[in-house]
């Protein structure tokens, strides 16, 4: 493994698990208000505490590197399918900025989605949870 393959990996991991981590915190802050947006869009805003839970809970295990290849595969689905509801089927009514910003944001989602896949494909690389006590799927340097 390479000292750019060792590093860049559980980098890539936490910026991807900080944007769920946030996301997740910032509902439980704007509960209220998050319920509201949801509800607004055509979704339950009774489905609010398994989004955080989704969110939190995915970005945690992602960041931990505990079971990364399932959790980025469920946090790929959700990342396309609030894409799809909030970005996507939102900017076909709009026109101009609107729907340029809309579109900007879907595509957020899917790159997001890429980068999921990605791990799904290549595992958690190393300082993971996946990882431990088990050196051969780690290989050494």
């Amino acid at each position: 493994m390479t000292q750019y393959q060792t590093y860049a990996a559980p980098l890539g991991r936490f910026f991807l698990a900080l944007i769920f981590i946030i996301a997740g915190v910032q509902k439980i802050t704007g509960y209220a208000g998050t319920q509201g947006y949801m509800e607004m869009m055509g979704v339950p805003g009774s489905l609010l505490p398994l989004v955080i839970l989704t969110e939190l809970g995915g970005g945690i295990a992602l960041l931990l590197g505990w079971q990364t290849r399932i959790v980025a595969f469920l946090l790929a689905g959700f990342t396309l399918l609030s894409g799809i509801l909030f970005h996507y089927l939102p900017s076909l009514g709009m026109e101009g900025m609107e729907a340029q910003a809309q579109s900007i944001s879907f595509m957020k989602n899917i790159s997001i989605a890429g980068g999921m896949l990605m791990i799904v494909a290549l595992g958690a690389g190393r300082y993971a949870l996946d990882n431990r006590g088990t050196a051969a799927k780690v290989p050494a340097e």
